[in-house]
């Protein structure tokens, strides 16, 4: 199983690698994405900490950019965990209410009262700034 997991990584460490900017023009429409976050190692190489997929057909640059442009951490499981590292990091209560999920009509009748709007912009904004620094 290690040789599969080193080759594995050899792999995807030989690819090309994309930010943000390139997601409308270079990444495909289908496919998978390999993701490597800053100081995080293995086999001598990036460790791939995530690894991603997309729903429906030629969806993949919009599920990119539900992950790394818009900050609504309801469409990307993504980025409401680093919300919720960053929040767990600070022992902040307020991950209580990060963790609900707003996007239904049920959830949004009995919880939304609870959201603290301005606070959830700037954890949305810690979520992105690490992002960009780190992913």
């Amino acid at each position: 199983m290690n040789n599969i997991c080193y080759r594995i990584h050899q792999l995807f460490n030989s690819m090309k690698r994309c930010n943000c900017s390139c997601i409308k023009n270079e990444i495909p429409q289908n496919g998978i994405y390999i993701l490597f976050e800053k100081g995080e190692l293995a086999h001598s190489t990036n460790r791939i900490v995530r690894v991603g997929t997309h729903t429906g057909e030629n969806n993949l640059p919009s599920r990119l950019i539900e992950h790394f442009v818009k900050e609504n951490k309801d469409r990307s499981i993504f980025r409401k965990n680093i919300g919720r590292a960053i929040l767990n990091k600070n022992n902040d209560p307020y991950l209580k209410i990060w963790d609900k999920d707003l996007t239904s009509k049920k959830a949004k009748d009995n919880d939304f009262h609870l959201v603290d709007f301005e606070k959830q912009k700037k954890i949305e904004k810690m979520v992105s700034q690490y992002i960009k620094e780190n992913i």
